[in-house]
């Protein structure tokens, strides 16, 4: 079943959301944070995530890049503990933290020992509430992420996503690099930044999410006394929830070059996908792997078996609150990219049209089931499972109503979802060329 996450759930209260597979309960403490549990018996470890409801679309242009470098901020010490404290203490007992920022969330996560997760919960809710944020620490990781951008820069694979997200949504927050700009990292201020972590780092944005072998009340308790001060303050000061999501950010039909030296041609075609929540999305996901899922895709078997045109290509899929975006993924050497455009647009037009066979339909169906299933076999993606659910979707199915939703894709279904990858594509090219005349079919 499906188990709508209540908004308005009273602070204070215990909900047991799930019991079948794992038990998944949540409690909302006062302030509006939200923690979620689900218990694995049978592991020794657990992990726990601290998903906050602020990415790169919810900044200005003067303040992009500001979530992904505040999250390199919350690294570089607390007024309890240093830079090298924080490390040290999960390190100690043989544990791994880390971060990531996406376009609409920020996430801090930790593995460790079960017996050792009320010290990485004390020490990750430390960072997220109590950063100092010192000038100091400020000019120092700014020339650090300067050189991520740079690393980025220097990878084709990332030029070419990123440059595929930029000509499909343009200059809106969707469009923008996660990183930001190297211009609006130089000048971003700490006063800006500092700003910004006490507006949007919240009670109310924010879920702790723990899967593994624990016990919801213990942890309840544990977060309750770790973010006790936060809670505290949060009380007397006007409930802040996260940047309302209502409009479509137009999907745009462009074409972009990035020039590179490159030995290899990296190409992304895009189309418009469907938004998070869309209930489409599961015939699109079975339509999709039909398409570039696997070595026994059509574009797999196409375009690198028979051919030999490309030794990577693939489709995606790529789901936000009010857009979506599908794409075909190829490098190949420079010389082939014209081909590969061509045999691509040819799949495109044909799988458009057609739609995939019935053979193909339970292929994709199996395929998908699979992934859905092995992608949930350890407790870092049961917690991300849970912790993307409450913060994002507002639902949490359980693992037998996922695979119940894939085996009920038809073939109309699976052949309508396909007729999304027809219509003019944006196209996204890194390599070698002078002009994107060289590779027009």
């Amino acid at each position: 079943m499906t188990v709508p996450l209540d908004p308005a759930q009273a602070p204070g209260t215990t909900r047991t959301l799930l019991t079948d597979g794992g038990l998944v309960r949540r409690t909302v403490l006062p302030g509006g944070l939200r923690v979620v549990t689900e218990a694995m018996p049978g592991v020794r470890t657990a992990t726990l995530g601290i998903w906050v409801g602020v990415g790169s679309r919810d900044e200005t242009p003067t303040l992009s890049g500001a979530s992904h470098f505040l999250e390199h901020l919350l690294f570089k010490g607390t007024r309890r503990r240093s830079a090298l404290e924080i490390s040290a203490a999960l390190e100690a007992v043989g544990g791994e933290m880390n971060a990531f920022t996406g376009k609409e969330y920020t996430c801090y996560h930790a593995r460790v020992l079960d017996d050792d997760l009320p010290l990485a919960i004390d020490v990750l809710a430390d960072m997220v509430t109590d950063s100092t944020i010192t000038a100091d620490d400020v000019e120092a990781e700014r020339d650090v992420i300067l050189e991520e951008i740079a690393m980025n820069e220097d990878d084709p694979d990332d030029v070419v996503h990123s440059l595929a997200s930029s000509l499909a949504w343009g200059t809106t927050p969707l469009g923008r690099p996660v990183a930001g700009e190297p211009h609006s990292i130089r000048t971003l201020s700490r006063e800006q930044i500092l700003r910004f972590y006490r507006r949007r780092y919240r009670p109310s944005t924010m879920v702790v999410a723990v899967a593994g072998n624990v016990d919801h009340d213990r942890v309840v308790a544990q977060v309750a006394d770790a973010f006790g001060p936060f809670l505290r303050a949060a009380r007397e000061e006007e409930p802040v929830t996260p940047r309302a999501r209502t409009t479509t950010t137009r999907f745009r039909r462009a074409r972009g070059l990035v020039t590179r030296p490159t030995e290899q041609a990296n190409v992304v075609i895009a189309l418009p996908g469907l938004k998070r929540g869309d209930d489409r999305r599961h015939a699109l996901g079975v339509a999709n792997a039909v398409l570039g899922g696997g070595m026994s895709s059509r574009l797999f078997q196409e375009i690198r078996e028979k051919r030999g045109l490309a030794y990577s290509v693939y489709s995606f899929g790529a789901h936000y609150a009010d857009s979506g975006m599908l794409g075909v993924y190829a490098g190949c050497a420079p010389g082939k990219l014209r081909d590969v455009l061509k045999v691509v647009r040819e799949e495109l037009a044909t799988y458009a049209e057609r739609g995939p066979s019935l053979d193909e339909l339970e292929r994709g169906k199996g395929q998908l089931k699979g992934s859905v299933v092995l992608g949930l076999e350890d407790p870092a993606s049961r917690m991300s499972r849970i912790g993307k659910a409450d913060l994002l979707n507002g639902e949490l199915a359980s693992l037998d109503e996922l695979l119940a939703n894939i085996d009920a894709v038809t073939l109309d279904d699976a052949r309508e979802a396909a007729g999304m990858f027809a219509g003019k594509p944006a196209l996204a090219v890194v390599g070698p060329f002078d002009s994107l005349d060289v590779v027009e079919v």
